[in-house]
């Protein structure tokens, strides 16, 4: 296989996302099967054509079903609004086009399993594949911070707080599905389950502080202002739930999208019996990393490791000898480098910053090695039924205040 025709379905700003990740992903992997754009489409007068002159698509077309039949797409990427993603991803399944489409999948666990195919499918859960997380999921797999007890896991933004933002598709229930949970908290419960296993069980509470906004004047592209009549917000701006995992860990999982002063506050706190980890999104290279030497490797000594900042406390023994002090055990700001993850296929040092637009163009090629080998390469559809599970499962716990079990 020496090329692969895609098409692209859905141009708003994560199609636009989708496109440059496959413009540039032999620029970083030169091995990989080449993309060829074939077809862009979008139900929005002239933006299909407005890509196809801007990135060089072969077609540009307002309807999606048209690229079904065209044998020379064999790919897609699905990115347009939740609601779609059921009838478009079972529809280009059973046409045998492999499929790279955007979180939730879907506003239920029933539609991600729609989706039914001889096809590979790869899932838009990009914060996984910062080389940061993945380092941590390593040194916890490792032991390097002993067994896992407790954890926090935000995702809060601003995205949504002001009053005149758009009533946009996403706040509706019929279109947008479950509001934050389902655009934020599928990222949270992915991360979650990829660093720390399956959630065993978990309770959570919801709410709308925002109930009205002006309806848009005209086709939306990513948040702005609204200036028509004000219409009722029918899905969620905040949610908080605790999990109890299968290892038995804790977690606090958080998300708000009208958090006043979040840009993409997106990260992880891990607490183990040896040690913990920390990673903020907005600081994507680093991990701040504390262990006890007995415990396992340290990782400011790793291969891939850069430069690490101590910050915090010495370890001090205990009075009577018997070993470390873990309540001053020191934190250490590690920066990823070239043998963690995928950063060697970026930068050459550690400590040189990576892009939000970086991990879309790991996830490309995870998705076209999927389909050149047969074989899944990162995050699955199976990840996605799973996330939604744990979405749907938020949602009646909501409603009766009770904890509700997850099917493993």
């Amino acid at each position: 296989m020496e090329t692969l025709g895609i098409g692209v379905v859905g141009f708003g700003w994560m199609g636009r996302v989708h496109t440059q990740a496959y413009a540039r992903v032999r620029h970083h992997y030169p091995q990989v099967v080449r993309p060829v754009l074939v077809a862009v489409a979008d139900d929005v007068p002239g933006r299909a054509s407005a890509a196809a002159a801007q990135f060089g698509f072969e077609t540009a077309t307002l309807d999606w079903r048209s690229l079904l039949d065209d044998p020379r797409i064999e790919a897609v990427s699905i990115t347009a609004p939740n609601f779609l993603h059921r009838e478009m991803g079972a529809a280009f399944a059973a046409a045998g086009k492999h499929i790279w489409i955007e979180k939730p999948v879907g506003l239920t666990a029933d539609d991600a399993r729609a989706i039914v195919g001889d096809v590979q499918v790869s899932v838009g859960f990009n914060y996984r594949n910062a080389p940061a997380v993945e380092t941590a999921r390593d040194l916890i797999a490792s032991g390097a911070i002993g067994r896992v007890t407790h954890a926090r896991v935000r995702l809060f933004s601003d995205y949504a707080a002001h009053p005149d933002g758009a009533l946009s598709w996403r706040f509706e229930r019929t279109r947008g599905g479950n509001g934050v949970l389902g655009d934020l908290g599928a990222h949270g419960v992915d991360l979650t389950r990829y660093l720390l296993g399956e959630i065993d069980a978990l309770v959570a509470d919801t709410a709308v502080f925002v109930p009205s906004r002006p309806r848009p004047s005209g086709a939306t592209a990513g948040h702005q202002r609204g200036s028509g009549e004000p219409g009722p917000v029918e899905n969620e701006d905040y949610f908080s739930s605790l999990l109890r995992m299968a290892s038995g860990a804790r977690v606090v999982l958080e998300a708000s999208r009208v958090a006043v002063g979040e840009q993409n506050s997106y990260g992880f706190e891990i607490h183990g019996a040896a040690g913990a980890l920390f990673w903020d999104f907005r600081r994507m290279g680093e991990l701040g990393v504390a262990t006890d030497a007995a415990a396992g490797p340290d990782p400011a000594t790793r291969g891939g490791a850069g430069r690490d900042e101590r910050r915090g406390g010495q370890r001090t023994p205990h009075p009577d000898g018997g070993g470390p002090r873990y309540q001053d055990e020191p934190v250490r700001t590690v920066f990823v480098g070239p043998r963690d993850g995928d950063f060697a296929a970026f930068q050459p040092g550690a400590g040189t910053a990576m892009s939000y637009d970086d991990l879309k163009v790991i996830e490309a090629h995870r998705f076209l090695r999927s389909v050149e080998t047969g074989t899944p390469h990162g995050a699955t559809l199976a990840d996605a039924i799973a996330s939604a599970e744990a979405l749907d499962a938020m949602s009646r716990s909501a409603e009766t205040a009770a904890w509700v079990k997850l099917p493993h």
